[in-house]
């Protein structure tokens, strides 16, 4: 297959996939489906096992891979010496800045050609920041006080995937809960490490079976809270279709069988988290979808104590919780607060008729996160997607913290403690490596803390971050933030990478990325499309990108790419795009919309199934997601919308632009059949264009390779696909 509008040309045959034809009637309307036996029926035990997928699923899939690599052979001395050079961007014996809590700091960091991280932890008098430069002890060693907790390189040694989730100390530091994935598919499975003895608790036995290891918890959503007694846990189990539901407390020294039930969630489409407040009070039990959310709260201090619930649940109430002693700080989009305000409430009687205003709404600026800490509470808000933090004591005097580029990235780290008046923060632009700073809200002392190197080398005033506006077709004004090298001419020629997303509110920050370099220093403009569906505008911005609004999405997209067009910062044909999950989907979409415009896409674990994902709520995130996109089963609205745009149904006989499809086999988000049925759709119904590529990474999921360096080969796969398809390979 041969593309005029790409320099892609591929030799080989491509794999046809079988036509199997099945179908589906649903408001009167026959779907077929000739792909539809991609979909392994026993895909639950995939999760588990990879070994466990089908033959002929298999051979088509690791046919796909083997085109793809031909296709791309010619470019592989182009993505070793992209990986290379992102490499050398990485500080290899990187640390994050250690959090205090108690006697203690702990941290992560990566130890020198490691791919994964180490959890570690020193005395709270020795905070060692590896590279800083106001170290007096020695970098990492023994002599700096510093204790290995979990080593993240010894633990995955020989697996072909392994992702730490998370890493808990108990109260009193004797012991760390930690959970880990093994197969990509994200089930977790959670131990215990004394960390005096640096062994974890799973290898006794049961005493009555002889058999059940325990303190080992297996199928969990990986996360992990202790009770303030150390003597016990709670954690997330999912149920046999992979969602989070149920709420389990486990006591140290007993079996996984003997684990109480603290919380099981009825509906099938609200999902089950855990956490708890700054102040270590209460264990925060959410239920929620995408627009309501049911918060509960256990007192952490009381072993026998039960769950109470906040607010019980009411269609779009969304609330999230912190508590200053005997009071809650709810964030809220109540009574109207589009944009979400902060209320408050006594714990003892925490029902909406109770909640007072503290932070009123303000239309257009959204409260995106809410921080309390002893005599302080933080919010981090947003407005025409520029980011602030707003300080405000207890006295409810306020002060902001801001900075002054026209695009950047602010994000707030909460830390383990309360009892103090520092908080931590992020920040960095396109053209800024981040920063680490220390913030302290009584003093508005900011101490910086760490500074993002980059090895190689990275001169700032060498490259330009701007943020631009796109005129949708109804009017909107969309933003785009920018980044280029500052000679790279600007006269209609320079190929660009635009990046989108646009769903469930997510907003796309405007933040250093190291990998983007690699495409900038050759030539390429890159550009993130603020669309709706995110919340780069407020919360309204979210709302008008759902549901029945989606295609906003898709257009708000395509209305960037002409803009950035007419500014002459590129040209029709040498845009590629990219997104991923939920922007793969938008992906599919604009494919189908405006092919003219793109030399390639790049669509990264991609949504493109919709509307056959969405009838079938066995899937594990099908039901939670009918709020976000609708119910085309119970709904002939929702059907007719995700008719008009399901990537997937929407493939039309018309010429395609180089398309490269990456999935993942284990992946319960974004299920591998879905990139494999759209690319063998694609290839079977475009009459001009492509190359259509798909690679799926058999020992993975959802994101990709866990370890760091292995994931870089996959953006060097990316960008040489993209170096590729304007000629610039």
């Amino acid at each position: 297959m041969t593309s005029s509008s790409t320099s892609i040309t591929v030799s080989a045959a491509a794999p046809v996939a079988e036509v199997r034809p099945h179908t589906d009637t649903v408001h009167g309307h026959v779907l077929r489906d000739d792909y539809a036996w991609l979909k392994a029926e026993n895909w639950r035990d995939v999760l588990k096992d990879p070994a466990a997928l089908p033959a002929d699923i298999r051979a088509y899939l690791e046919a796909e891979n083997a085109y793809s690599e031909t296709a791309l052979a010619g470019t592989e001395p182009l993505r070793k010496a992209l990986v290379a050079e992102m490499r050398a961007r990485i500080r290899e014996d990187d640390s994050s800045v250690p959090e205090p809590d108690g006697p203690f700091a702990y941290y992560t960091r990566h130890r020198e050609g490691g791919q994964h991280p180490l959890v570690c932890r020193r005395p709270r008098a020795i905070v060692v920041i590896p590279g800083q430069g106001a170290e007096t002890a020695a970098d990492g060693g023994p002599e700096a006080g510093e204790v290995i907790l979990v080593d993240g390189d010894h633990e995955g040694a020989g697996l072909a995937f392994f992702e730490i989730a998370t890493a808990v100390h108990s109260d009193d530091h004797r012991l760390l809960a930690w959970s880990a994935d093994t197969k990509g598919s994200e089930l977790h499975t959670i131990r215990v490490r004394d960390l005096e003895t640096g062994k974890d608790l799973d290898s006794g036995k049961d005493l009555d079976t002889g058999t059940e290891a325990v303190d080992r918890i297996e199928a969990t959503a990986g996360e992990a809270v202790w009770s303030a007694d150390s003597r016990a846990f709670y954690y997330v189990a999912v149920d046999e279709n992979h969602r989070p539901a149920r709420v389990m407390r486990h006591v140290l020294g007993t079996p996984q069988a003997a684990d109480t039930l603290v919380y099981e969630e009825a509906d099938s489409g609200f999902f089950v988290h855990i956490g708890e407040t700054q102040s270590g009070d209460y264990l925060v039990v959410t239920a929620s979808d995408h627009e309501t959310s049911e918060v509960h709260l256990l007192d952490r201090r009381a072993p026998d104590a039960t769950l109470t619930v906040v607010q019980p649940r009411q269609p779009l109430l969304i609330y999230s919780v912190e508590n200053w002693a005997s009071h809650l700080f709810i964030l809220t989009n109540a009574d109207g607060a589009e944009d979400f305000k902060i209320v408050t409430a006594r714990i003892a009687a925490p029902g909406r008729q109770n909640w007072t205003d503290v932070v009123p709404h303000r239309p257009g600026v959204m409260i995106r996160h809410q921080h309390v800490i002893a005599d302080h509470m933080v919010r981090l808000e947003i407005e025409e997607a520029r980011p602030r933090i707003v300080v405000r004591d207890k006295q409810g005097s306020e002060h902001v913290v801001a900075f002054a580029e026209e695009a950047y990235s602010l994000g707030l780290q909460p830390g383990h403690e309360f009892e103090t008046a520092v908080i931590r923060f992020t920040y960095s632009s396109m053209t800024t490596p981040a920063e680490t700073y220390d913030y302290d809200c009584a003093t508005r002392a900011r101490q910086l803390r760490k500074r993002q190197t980059v090895p190689s080398g990275h001169e700032p005033a060498d490259y330009v971050t701007r943020r631009l506006f796109a005129t949708a077709p109804d009017g909107e004004s969309v933003p785009i933030s920018l980044l280029h090298r500052r000679d790279t001419p600007l006269d209609g020629t320079a190929p660009l990478l635009l990046y989108g997303y646009g769903s469930y509110g997510t907003l796309m920050p405007a933040a250093f990325r190291t990998n983007l370099l690699s495409l900038v220093d050759r030539g390429f403009v890159y550009a993130i499309a603020h669309v709706r569906g995110g919340t780069e505008k407020g919360w309204r911005w979210y709302l008008d990108g759902k549901r029945e609004k989606k295609p906003n999405t898709f257009t708000d997209f395509i209305a960037c790419g002409r803009a950035l067009i007419a500014a002459n910062y590129t040209a029709q044909g040498r845009i590629v795009a990219h997104g991923g999950s939920a922007g793969g989907m938008l992906m599919g979409a604009v494919a189908n919309l405006a092919p003219e415009l793109f030399a390639a896409i790049v669509a990264d674990v991609p949504f493109v199934d919709v509307m056959n994902t969405m009838l079938d709520g066995s899937l594990p995130l099908t039901p939670p997601e009918w709020p976000e996109w609708g119910n085309p089963r119970e709904s002939l609205e929702a059907f007719e919308t995700i008719l008009s745009y399901s990537p997937y149904d929407n493939v039309r006989p018309q010429a395609y632009p180089a398309i490269l499809a990456l999935g993942g086999l284990t992946d319960p988000r974004v299920t591998y059949w879905e990139p494999a049925k759209w690319v063998a759709r694609l290839r079977a119904t475009l009459t001009g264009g492509g190359p259509i590529l798909m690679r799926i990474n058999m020992e993975a999921g959802h994101g990709g390779a866990a370890g760091r360096f292995d994931r870089l080969e996959e953006v060097g796969l990316i960008q040489a696909f993209a170096l590729l398809a304007v000629g610039k390979a």
